[in-house]
């Protein structure tokens, strides 16, 4: 056989490729690398942390609710690992707690951290796998930062319950009147008197328990803030959108009373139940009554905060349905929040579906068992009728 130059250069080649080959296997099973590259890899360092939550098997569902509300109670009541503010905490994607890191000076030293203790909690078998985040992407372990200036609970409740003068109104709106300028109520008059005049004239049909939940989502969305906005132009104590109050037929001079709000948002809701309730039940209807009946009221939450459209396209559509439809073929294996919950995390990073989605019901529900214990509320009918979690 001929040894020419030629042959010993293609046989060194042939060599090479197979060890780079061999390198690349390896890797493929190596935790990632924070990287230093330009902002336009964002997309890739985006990709890397959905790829975590694309393999992870919907039984992974069972219990990740009551973990993911512990972790969204330390951080609204400022208690557990998120008694200090200045911290964030990290998390798998089952939500158990991994790890707490102390914030840096800067966002940009406390992404690092944040990295830093993704590559430990690897190293230590804490984790599989880590992906980087930076100042504009996510990474995984998952991490929340304990400070969160937006939520004053017991502000948001004693704003509700009208504990202080300062708190109470009084007004007038379409046919309906709170209060008076002499005897000022308390934002819960309010609602009571919207959704009884509403139901007595046969404009509401979802279920009383609903209310509960709706109190909730207000504390959650605004804090009963009359003058909220957020960055999306959602207004008001119930962050109601342009285009919905439009569809209210508000006028732009009335757009923050809190009447008006309430309204609108009520019939929002009503519109919500209307679209969601045939579908919900072509797919969940062979549930038992009352975890049908849970479930139902989380997905008309979530539904108030992603729109009902998508809330539907979780039930039925061809990809973003697998979930649901899993968690109906085993519904027995699973509560009413996992499979909410669950049908939320394997759909994240689709048509918007974010992390903040993620936590939103639960945050509705912290909020609500919260202001259903306050001494003012506790033996209110809406607290004692609302859905809670139990067994099923």
């Amino acid at each position: 056989m001929n040894e020419t130059p030629e042959r010993h250069l293609r046989i060194l080649l042939q060599s090479v490729a197979k060890r780079f080959a061999l390198l690349l296997g390896m890797a493929s099973q190596l935790p990632a690398i924070a990287s230093t590259e330009s902002p336009e890899n964002s997309t890739a360092l985006e990709d890397s942390w959905l790829e975590v939550v694309r393999q992870t098997p919907y039984w992974e569902s069972q219990g990740v609710a009551q973990n993911i509300a512990t972790i969204r109670t330390w951080v609204l009541f400022s208690t557990g690992y998120c008694s200090e503010p200045d911290r964030h905490i990290l998390f798998d994607r089952r939500g158990q707690f991994l790890a707490y890191i102390d914030n840096a000076d800067s966002s940009k030293e406390t992404v690092e951290r944040l990295n830093q203790t993704r590559a430990r909690l690897v190293a230590e078998s804490r984790v599989k796998l880590w992906s980087p985040g930076s100042t504009t992407s996510r990474g995984y372990p998952f991490a929340l930062a304990c400070h969160q200036p937006f939520v004053d609970m017991n502000e948001a409740i004693d704003r509700l319950t009208g504990t202080s003068e300062e708190y109470r109104l009084w007004g007038t709106w379409d046919g309906m009147t709170v209060g008076a300028k002499d005897q000022p109520v308390s934002l819960i008059k309010l609602f009571e008197v919207v959704y009884e005049h509403r139901k007595a004239q046969g404009r509401f049909s979802f279920p009383d328990g609903t209310m509960a939940t709706f109190l909730g989502k207000t504390i959650i969305e605004s804090g009963g803030q009359k003058d909220a906005l957020s960055r999306q132009a959602a207004q008001g104590i119930m962050q109601l959108r342009p285009k919905v109050l439009n569809d209210c037929q508000v006028p732009e001079p009335y757009r923050l009373h809190r009447m008006v709000q309430v309204d609108c948002a009520l019939r929002l809701v009503e519109q919500n139940h209307r679209n969601l309730k045939e579908p919900f039940d072509a797919v969940f209807g062979h549930l038992p009554l009352k975890k049908r009946e849970a479930l139902y009221d989380l997905l008309l939450t979530q539904a108030y905060q992603i729109g009902v459209g998508r809330a539907i396209d979780l039930l039925t559509d061809s990809e973003l349905g697998k979930a649901a439809r899993y968690f109906a073929q085993h519904q027995a294996l699973f509560s009413p929040e996992d499979i909410l919950v669950g049908m939320i995390y394997h759909n994240v990073g689709r048509t918007d579906i974010g992390l903040r989605t993620l936590y939103y019901v639960t945050d509705t529900r912290l909020a609500q068992k919260e202001l259903c214990a306050s001494s003012s509320m506790k033996t209110h009918r809406w607290c004692q009728t609302g859905n809670s979690a139990g067994k099923y």
